[in-house]
């Protein structure tokens, strides 16, 4: 008994597995640029309280987390990362 497998290899097939590949690679690059911001803050010496590196991980917005990323920079705490100056 033969099975049909022709709809793994339609168009609608690659479509889905390339939307997953696209949704992995943007998780992948958020999960990346959270690293950088609590890296920058632990190199400069700055504690990272739990609410704030629970904030900065489960951020999934890559603008939001260069913003944070350039304020890590500078900020003399890491709560100071959220505020704008």
């Amino acid at each position: 008994m033969a099975v049909d497998l022709s709809f793994y290899k339609s168009p609608l097939s690659e479509e889905i597995r390339e939307g997953g590949r696209e949704k992995g690679r943007a998780e992948g690059a958020a999960r990346r640029a959270a690293e950088d911001v609590l890296d920058i803050l632990e190199v400069r010496g700055i504690d990272i309280p739990d609410a704030v590196r629970e904030r900065v991980t489960g951020c999934g917005d890559l603008e939001i987390l260069r913003h944070w990323h350039r304020r890590a920079v500078t900020a003399p705490t890491a709560a100071e990362i959220f505020e704008d100056a």
